[in-house]
């Protein structure tokens, strides 16, 4: 699903231009499979599958596929709706510098949003 993303995002002009000042990789986990997104002035322009080692990214969210096939549900269940919602559950983990993440928080969200319902 995550391959969407990418077209998704860089349709979507309002929240292109929310992410203007976000140019960052971050990985999000899929159960075993770790997915690189690489933005620059809030487009996607890069979404690989299971990023090389030694690639560098800033923060990472990994939670499991039933997790995140909650999240990505057109109206999400209580405690799947958020990503901190999911966190505190402990059903899904963000980390390395979450400076960014926060910075930018509500373009991040959006951006996962986006897969909502396309499944």
């Amino acid at each position: 699903m995550l391959e969407a993303l990418q077209d998704l995002v860089n349709k979507n002009t309002p929240l292109v231009a929310r992410g203007r000042f976000f140019s960052e990789k971050f990985v999000i986990g899929v159960g075993e499979n770790d997915w690189l997104i690489e933005t620059q002035c809030g487009k996607i322009v890069q979404v690989g599958r299971d990023p090389r080692l030694m690639l560098s990214w800033r923060f990472s969210i990994r939670a499991s596929v039933e997790t995140w096939e909650a999240f990505w549900q057109p109206v999400p269940s209580p405690g799947y709706h958020d990503l901190f919602a999911m966190t505190k559950s402990g059903d899904a983990i963000i980390e390395g510098d979450i400076q960014p993440l926060m910075a930018n928080l509500r373009y991040v969200k959006e951006v996962l949003e986006t897969l909502r319902g396309t499944s």
